[in-house]
């Protein structure tokens, strides 16, 4: 396994735990990873397929159980979402698998937003659920090796069956240009007592959005493609606040603990395949931009299943 994100550490829990002897390179540990940085919740994807929903709806039904763990750093939180009717509609879609989604009331919308959602989805801290997920792959006998991959090649050579999640680094590993990464950079507040997170959808580049955790409040967002530099811009945060504190005025007099940076691998679309490579064979398991989390459990579902189609039963 080339990786240790959500989606590496995700696909690696999922192989491990159904018997396979799973190695796992990290150029980065987990709470070095993009995935450490994310708000994060669980929704709908956007783009949708017919594959990014079989992945999302499973990836739900695994955080619900999740949700009742309270060691897992999942649980399940209300929400308002409000965006244009595009993105309300895309919303909508998703009410069979969200069965307390509703329109949101016009007096609880904030000034400037004609229409929104409520619903309770899985919200994820993620620092604590990437502990929870490495604590999950030791107990099934595996540990996380600090290792820069400078080609499948070098992987292939340690095992006959390789997992590609290196996220922004999987395209130069699998020589795919259509990877590019996608800056994103968020401002960790204190949590005033807040409990309901809050996302703007559209497809614009800069959006509102704020997930309450229990000690913290992860405030976004933005999207720059083909920004590699991760360092934090000033303005950036400076704007990031101005727009959460003015739908959320109790944000105002929160301090400011940090500000977190990222690069989300971003891709026309999330590639889920098996490549031949020589006698050995790669699983590939990248592109999954600002839905790394909620396509997760799905996508490392299926990665199991394209392993054992390669290389039969585990040991």
């Amino acid at each position: 396994m080339i990786g240790a994100g959500v989606s590496g550490l995700t696909s690696a829990v999922c192989l491990a735990e159904a018997g396979w002897p799973v190695r796992v390179w990290a150029a980065a540990m987990p709470q070095q990873t993009t995935s450490a940085v994310a708000g994060a919740v669980w929704a709908p994807p956007r783009p949708v397929s017919v594959e990014t929903l079989a992945w999302s709806k499973h990836s739900l039904h695994v955080f619900r159980e999740l949700g009742g763990d309270p060691d897992s750093g999942v649980r399940l939180a209300p929400a308002l979402t409000v965006g244009d009717s595009n993105a309300i509609g895309a919303m909508s879609a998703a009410s069979g698998l969200i069965p307390d989604l509703r329109p949101a009331d016009r007096a609880d919308l904030p000034e400037g937003f004609a229409a929104g959602l409520r619903l309770t989805v899985p919200m994820i801290d993620m620092p604590h659920y990437l502990d929870y997920l490495t604590r999950r792959l030791s107990a099934a006998g595996c540990d996380i090796e600090s290792r820069s991959v400078r080609s499948l090649a070098e992987a292939v050579d340690a095992a006959p069956l390789v997992v590609n999640c290196a996220g922004v680094r999987a395209g130069a590993l699998a020589c795919d240009d259509t990877v590019r990464p996608l800056f994103g950079q968020h401002v960790v507040l204190t949590n005033p007592g807040l409990r309901q997170l809050f996302v703007e959808m559209h497809d614009a580049p800069e959006w509102v959005c704020y997930f309450p955790h229990p000690r913290r409040v992860v405030c976004g967002g933005i999207s720059i493609a083909d920004r590699w530099d991760t360092t934090p811009d000033p303005e950036i945060s400076e704007r990031i606040l101005r727009r959460c504190r003015r739908i959320e005025p109790r944000l105002r007099d929160a301090e400011v603990i940090e500000t977190i940076t990222g690069l989300r691998p971003g891709r026309p679309s999330v590639r889920v395949e098996v490549q031949p490579f020589g006698q050995a064979r790669c699983v590939h398991n990248y592109g999954h931009g600002g839905n790394g989390v909620t396509l997760s459990w799905g996508c490392a579902r299926d990665v199991v299943r394209l392993i054992e189609d390669a290389g039969g039963r585990s040991s």
